[in-house]
């Protein structure tokens, strides 16, 4: 057993819980990121997301992100974080090459996660989350595209 994952990493975004995806996409506005062209209703998740781009590409030719996520309800995972929490950084999402490598290489080692198996999420990407008692507090989404 290896104990480093042997595919590529990368900082795909942060994930900010917001009320209002209009009031919390003013700072992104004027800091100058640019705003993906339309939100997406993820209704798995019971969100709605809208990404903004910071300025840097890399090898995978995507810039890292900030994603706003407001709860299409309050009874939402991000419905319970704001309740609970209030608004701010929620996630932070690594793209990898090989989820299901991925997930299988945190099993063997202990992590624990949400989902065992990748599901749907946002842009078509599929997903996985690291439960925050393995990561020291951080919740960590794991996306394929």
């Amino acid at each position: 057993m290896t104990d480093k994952y042997e595919g590529k990493i990368f900082l795909d975004h942060i994930g900010v819980a917001c009320n209002d995806l209009e009031v919390a996409s003013n700072f992104w506005r004027i800091l100058g990121l640019a705003q993906g062209d339309d939100d997406e209703l993820v209704a798995s998740q019971g969100v709605t997301t809208r990404f903004f781009s910071t300025s840097d590409e890399h090898e995978m030719g995507r810039p890292a992100k900030i994603e706003l996520l407001e709860p299409t309800n309050d009874d939402t995972p991000i419905g319970k974080f704001l309740a609970k929490r209030g608004q701010g950084i929620q996630q932070i999402c690594f793209r990898v090459e090989n989820i299901v490598g991925l997930l299988a290489h945190l099993q063997n080692h202990g992590i624990g996660l949400i989902n065992e198996s990748p599901i749907q999420g946002a842009h078509g990407s599929l997903v996985a989350f690291v439960h925050p008692k393995s990561t020291g507090g951080v919740l960590v989404e794991l996306c394929q595209l």
